[in-house]
């Protein structure tokens, strides 16, 4: 314990995911420390660092006096300009790293986690006695314990899940969705020395990122991210479920709401979110099936991934059950999109490049199951969307990627691979009919890299996959490909690091 009696200690820590009023301590001083080592370690995306910069400093600005916020090349250094040896208490970090770091400072106690509906040792009673991991049965199990969109002991509606009616494709011909346009922030002056400060230290030498840095387009400050929220359950909400899982390469957006940046800096928090979409189905403002559709993702899917972060531990990161090592090639590490022909992948990674975000469909069928496909090391990946994504962090990527994207874990958390061919890309999008490659060709000039992608991963782990029954039966439709030969001789020629 130390010589400090820390239940009275007069400084509280928040992490630059702590910017919420949630993550406060009554009658504490506050400290906030900007690490410049943190962008050393890791290439992040520009974007990224500007939205966490710009988050930590406009809070250091509400707060006044009350904050002492230093400028340090590691947290050790700042903690100790800040308070010296004094006790000091911080909110359960985000990451292993994190925590491990807290926890061997004397002077640090540690308080449970804020910003989540579910605590870990609550998830670790539940899933010790459910007996395996499925978010279904955990996503129903949030739902009865915090009486989220429920009539009495039954889900509103009579069902726990409406994916079926939120797999629409876009409407035909449409270019963008007849939806109103997201919640935009104004920058202001504390952006603009954020970006003054990156320019500095990019012309010093001091830290890289990749990515561009346009003007914010997610909320830094509490303010915004209630504004952000607002507009998004008055104006998106209601058509969110029904093209959920649809692309457009004109609007990024679509229906989605932005949110999980703002939920990730820990400018809102859960509860409301979900409160919110829930009273808007009440007010019959909102459909049912737009409503299950985002309490799902936020109250079902985000504290699975935060949940199972905790519950499968730090070695989780070191699974590989596909045996997957190839690097990832310079094109993609770099964001390069104008190097790949194949238009759905071209679209999703300049999504990447000019704003770090692209929604989850994009994530896990373009941009993860190419990379599935192509047998690269599910660390790197993983890396990857953590340093290229606003709202990437260890928690969220490790059990999404490795786990979810990449199987590898081998169905850990989930029961198949997430791996398709063009078709579809094809049927949830309109990025295919443009492109230089066709959906249907696996051989060839035109041959589409995901068709051809696909066909050659199911070979390669056809025994796994052939004992598995949600993916035996692609097993026996590869013995009925007549050019599989074909097929696998064209991938055995293609260079790995080039684009397709």
């Amino acid at each position: 314990m130390g010589t400090h009696d820390r239940s009275k200690a007069a400084f509280h820590w928040l992490f630059g995911d702590q910017m919420g009023p949630h993550f406060l301590r009554p009658d504490s001083q506050i400290v906030m420390i900007e690490s410049r080592g943190v962008f050393r370690r890791r290439r992040f995306h520009r974007a990224k660092a500007h939205l966490v910069l710009s988050a930590m400093r406009h809070r250091a600005a509400e707060l006044g006096d009350r904050v002492r916020y230093i400028q340090a090349e590691t947290y050790r250094d700042g903690l100790t300009r800040a308070v010296g040896d004094a006790p000091v208490t911080v909110h359960h970090p985000t990451s292993h790293g994190a925590l491990r770091f807290v926890q061997g400072l004397e002077q640090v106690e540690v308080l449970p986690p804020r910003g989540f509906l579910v605590q870990p040792d609550a998830f670790g009673r539940w899933a010790d006695s459910a007996g395996h991991l499925r978010m279904e049965d955990f996503y129903r199990h949030v739902r009865r314990d915090h009486d989220l969109l429920m009539d009495g002991e039954q889900p509103a509606g009579g069902k726990w899940n409406l994916d079926t009616d939120n797999r629409e494709a876009p409407p035909k011909d449409a270019v963008v969705l007849p939806v109103p346009a997201p919640y935009r922030p104004r920058e202001d002056a504390i952006d603009h020395q954020v970006r003054a400060d990156l320019d500095r230290w990019e012309r010093r030498g001091d830290v890289s990122f990749v990515g561009r840095d346009g003007p914010r387009r997610f909320p830094a400050s509490r303010a915004e991210a209630r504004r952000a929220l607002r507009a998004f359950v008055q104006k998106r909400l209601p058509t969110f479920g029904r093209w959920e899982d649809a692309v457009l390469a004109e609007d990024w957006a679509m229906s989605h709401s932005l949110l999980s940046a703002s939920l990730n800096l820990g400018l809102l928090d859960p509860a409301e979110c979900v409160e919110a979409a829930e009273n808007a189905y009440r007010a019959g403002e909102a459909p049912l099936n737009s409503v299950e559709g985002y309490i799902r993702q936020v109250a079902g899917w985000r504290e699975y991934m935060w949940n199972l972060y905790w519950y499968l531990g730090p070695r989780y990161r070191e699974s590989n059950a596909l045996g997957h090592h190839a690097p990832l090639p310079d094109w993609f590490a770099h964001l390069n999109a104008d190097a790949v022909q194949a238009r759905c992948l071209s679209t999703t990674l300049a999504q990447v490049r000019d704003r770090g975000w692209v929604h989850h469909i994009p994530r896990l069928m373009i941009l993860g199951n190419h990379a599935l496909q192509r047998g690269w090391d599910p660390a790197a990946v993983t890396d990857w969307f953590h340093r290229c994504f606003v709202d990437g962090y260890d928690w969220v990527m490790l059990t999404n990627v490795i786990g979810m994207s990449q199987y590898a874990d081998g169905g850990r958390i989930t029961t198949k691979p997430y791996v398709s061919g063009g078709a579809y890309i094809n049927s949830m999008s309109d990025l295919c009919g443009p492109c230089a490659y066709r959906p249907t060709e696996r051989v060839g000039e035109l041959a589409c890299p995901y068709t051809a992608g696909y066909w050659e991963f199911i070979h390669r782990h056809r025994e796994r996959l052939a004992r598995n029954n949600r993916t035996a039966r692609a097993v026996k439709q590869l013995d009925r490909l007549g050019d599989l030969d074909d097929v696998l001789r064209n991938a055995r020629r293609r260079d790995p690091d080039a684009p397709p």
